[in-house]
């Protein structure tokens, strides 16, 4: 009989901690970005170290959206105009070493545990959103969109926003070939 009750009580503790565990998950949190007028959320956990826009190394014979190689805290890394890239803005070649300014842009390095040694070139950061900032778009599924694009969302104000999955865009055979 005390076993029963012994095994009773241990249920109800596991059930009060399933309960816990679900009501303080932790909540999807993005970087929030404007490119090319356009609002794109990181996920913070695929998004590392946000660096000011500093001098490149151009790579002869790469894609326009691939602005070059820089040295970012002793590390190389590429870096990629995403507004280029995603189709959002046609700029003309951009010599980062003269682009100077708060309003020239950021670059945003992946985290390095995706592996993969490179930044993205944003035009402003807008903070940090968390899912409850934000609602989903629904019916959004017929607008065709790269994969690595995910979820349609807008905030309290209307603004659309689009998840940027940065694990996907850094396996994604277009980004990873920069040779024209």
């Amino acid at each position: 009989m005390a076993n029963k009750e012994a095994l009773r009580e241990l249920q109800q503790r596991l059930a009060e901690r399933l309960q816990t565990v679900r009501e303080h998950a932790p909540a999807r949190n993005w970087l929030a970005v404007e490119v090319a007028g356009h609002g794109f959320l990181f996920p913070l956990e695929q998004a590392g170290e946000i660096f000011p826009l500093s001098a490149t190394q151009s790579v002869p014979h790469s894609h326009p959206w691939f602005l070059g190689v820089a040295n970012l805290r002793g590390q190389l890394n590429g870096v990629v105009d995403l507004a280029v890239f995603l189709g959002l803005a046609q700029r003309p070649a951009r010599n980062l070493a003269e682009t100077v300014g708060r309003d020239a842009g950021r670059l945003v390095a992946f985290n390095a545990s995706l592996q993969t040694n490179a930044a993205l070139l944003v035009d402003r950061l807008l903070g940090l959103r968390n899912a409850s900032m934000l609602k989903p778009v629904v019916g959004d599924a017929q607008i065709a969109k790269p994969h690595f694009v995910g979820q349609h969302m807008t905030d309290e104000q209307g603004r659309p926003w689009y998840e940027l999955d940065l694990a996907a865009l850094a396996a994604d055979e277009a980004f990873l070939k920069i040779d024209v």
